[in-house]
């Protein structure tokens, strides 16, 4: 009966239905985009460039939420009263404030009350910050850029293997390896050198176009919009004090024992920390952070009150109004979070299993 009177409507309506209309000219620009787009390609590529938009701020959001969270979670069990109370503070205000007064208060009243471009507030001699955006040094690819890439791909790999291998050499044997500075050399050295190689035979593989301030205006440079800035501030510092409740709770629910058995070992407060509580803390801190991640992603559709063009802001908004294609839009954005959500929700529920305790 519902899809019956849905096809009734549309043909009232003259709206033809089906997927046909992505192949159609858009007809309007977007304002940040990750792939070639302009007013000439077409409704999928719109969709396309409001999808990646999405991704971008949510993957950002994880980390730099995740990074926060731990710092916050950690700070609230402090010896130190004053950090223990900043950071009761800050999560106790953050968490009972809504989330969307939050992004209009860093749009509106912290970003857009900036100086204005003449005027801009700079951070040494390649770094401004105006109530256009940030702007940062933009780096340019040579044709030889691709071996730096490729060496900075293979400093990864052979970091994590190196990391996994040292793993379980502690767990056999109880030997600490370098983990982090042999991971730092790999990631850092190996692309240096493959550029200094480079540098040497040929030409400067990767070059930096730095912006540069003008009379009225900045020129080249990479420009960070507002919008990006603050959604990304928004969502970070909302979720990051969640995520700071989920890590207290998990170091908590780690038995004290522990902690003083690996004092009674001689071992130093920040390891202890960091190879005996964590570790034990994270099967109680993975399963509420993966709602948090979800959440994050999901709160990133508030985009479209400060005019960020995400997905629902690209193709919710400007497509559906100009296509009338409403269940199709509706239905295609729909399919996207699910995809997200359901991706996000099997990688931490692997995560979780290699973390889970393995009886014998």
């Amino acid at each position: 009966m519902a899809a019956s009177n849905a096809i009734e409507n549309l043909r009232a309506a003259k709206i033809a239905s089906g997927f046909g209309f992505l192949n159609s000219t858009s007809g309007f620009d977007v304002s940040q985009t990750l792939i070639p787009y302009s007013a000439t390609s077409t409704y999928g590529a719109a969709f396309i460039v409001g999808l990646l938009n999405t991704l971008l701020v949510a993957a950002i959001g994880v980390v730099l939420a995740t990074f926060l969270g731990f710092l916050i979670g950690i700070a609230r069990l402090s010896s130190n009263w004053i950090v223990a109370r900043v950071a009761t503070a800050y999560v106790e205000l953050i968490r009972n404030l809504p989330l969307l007064l939050q992004l209009l208060f860093w749009y509106i009243a912290v970003l857009r009350s900036l100086p204005e471009p003449r005027n801009s507030l700079g951070v040494g001699t390649s770094v401004f910050l105006n109530n256009r955006g940030l702007y940062i040094p933009r780096p340019v690819f040579a044709p030889d850029a691709w071996i730096v890439l490729a060496a900075f791909a293979l400093g990864v790999v052979a970091a994590i293997g190196y990391a996994v291998r040292a793993h379980r050499r502690q767990a056999a044997t109880g030997q600490q390896s370098p983990v982090i500075s042999a991971s730092i050399g790999f990631v850092v050295g190996l692309p240096l050198l493959a550029w200094a190689v480079l540098a040497l035979v040929a030409a400067n593989p990767i070059s930096f176009d730095l912006p540069i301030k003008g009379t009225f205006n900045l020129r080249g440079g990479l420009q960070v919009f507002p919008e990006l800035v603050a959604l990304t501030l928004g969502l970070v510092i909302y979720t990051a004090a969640f995520i700071a409740e989920i890590v207290r709770a998990g170091i908590l629910a780690v038995s004290k024992g522990q902690t003083e058995a690996a004092h009674a070992l001689g071992i130093k407060p920040g390891h202890t920390l960091r190879l005996v509580v964590i570790p034990q803390a994270m099967r109680v801190i993975i399963p509420p952070l993966t709602s948090q991640y979800l959440n994050l992603t999901k709160n990133s559709s508030l985009a479209v009150v400060i005019g960020y063009p995400d997905l629902v802001q690209v193709f919710m908004g400007t497509v559906l109004n100009q296509t009338g294609q409403a269940i199709e839009c509706v239905a295609m954005t729909m399919a996207v979070y699910l995809t997200i959500s359901i991706a996000t929700a099997s990688f931490m529920n692997w995560y979780n299993a290699r973390k889970a305790l393995v009886e014998r």
